[in-house]
């Protein structure tokens, strides 16, 4: 027989709507809270008081513009949205459901018995969404996040960029060399470079900026926040010269050649699919760097310079 999983403590209710006070009354005392109902003026004001862990749920007008749409993104990473809108419009809903939120409702089921209900079953969607990102977020070999998760953060990210805009860029890198390594030396020896790149990666870039696998041949950086655009291009030699560099792998001196691609927010996108696309595509496109270098030397039988110490 299944079990429930309740949330512990007070669900914490955030809304921009004029709720009654009969409404926030009878979800303050609802068998399916309790919730603590908190009415703010502005998005501004969901913001700053999002406090000890955050919200629980935002409950949202939808104002027919873009404005709630691109505030709501802000929040949704954690928070479960419920939007009202004027009518349940099929486009309006599904839209508003591929944006995250967890329920679309009409105005006048905000008076309905049936809301605390609703609102509680938002938040056990969003908690399952949570749980489940964290399952599949990250690649066990490397430990860093995977795809979906570096899509996630560059949505939360364009959002404030919508707010507050400013350059940010997400570069791909293409990496040669890792099934030489595994012909060579096996798979824990590939898997051991995989990870050494993965750190060379993590050090070259500030602790604000994510670095993501793609995959097992390619790696994202997701430059957050940028003074200039010319500083994505410069963030990228930087990490292509860190790469170009030999690594220790079981005893042996490892090469790898690595090519480039840079998605530019908001030259070459404004949404994260888009940008990542753009870099993929580039970095899939470019040659390879090191390949007359370091890596066909090695792979011949040549003698690299020191590796660098990646342990």
């Amino acid at each position: 027989m299944p079990t429930s999983t309740p949330i512990p403590g007070t669900l914490r209710v955030a809304t921009l709507l004029a709720l009654t006070s009969d409404g926030v009354r009878a979800l303050e005392s609802s068998t399916f809270g309790p919730f603590s109902v908190h009415a703010c003026a502005s998005p501004d004001e969901v913001l700053a008081q999002r406090v000890d862990g955050g919200w629980d749920a935002l409950i949202l007008a939808d104002d027919g513009g873009a404005a709630a749409s691109r505030f709501a993104g802000e929040v949704a990473h954690e928070t479960a949205i419920i939007v009202i809108v004027s009518a349940l419009d099929c486009a309006i809903v599904v839209d508003w459901l591929q944006r995250g939120a967890q329920d679309v409702l009409l105005p006048e089921e905000l008076a309905a018995p049936s809301l605390p209900q609703r609102i509680r079953a938002a938040i056990e969607r969003k908690r399952i969404e949570r749980e489940a990102r964290k399952a599949y977020a990250t690649d066990l070999e490397t430990g860093l996040p995977h795809q979906q998760q570096l899509i996630e953060h560059m949505s939360h990210l364009l959002a404030l960029r919508e707010r507050e805009p400013s350059p940010m860029a997400v570069l791909a890198l293409r990496i040669e060399g890792l099934a030489t390594t595994e012909a060579r030396l096996g798979r824990e020896a590939s898997n051991v470079l995989r990870r050494r790149v993965a750190v060379r990666l993590r050090a070259g870039v500030r602790a604000s900026d994510v670095v993501a696998s793609l995959g097992d041949d390619s790696f994202a950086v997701l430059l957050g926040a940028l003074l200039s655009a010319d500083d994505a291009q410069r963030v990228g030699e930087k990490l292509m010269t860190s790469l170009l560099k030999p690594f220790s792998v079981a005893g042996n001196e490892v090469t790898v050649a690595a090519a480039l691609g840079i998605g530019q927010y908001p030259q070459d996108g404004t949404q994260p699919e888009a940008l990542l696309r753009r870099a993929v595509g580039l970095a899939a496109s470019s040659t390879v760097q090191g390949r007359a270098g370091f890596a066909n030397f090695v792979e011949s039988g040549g003698q690299a310079p020191a590796a660098a110490n990646d342990d």
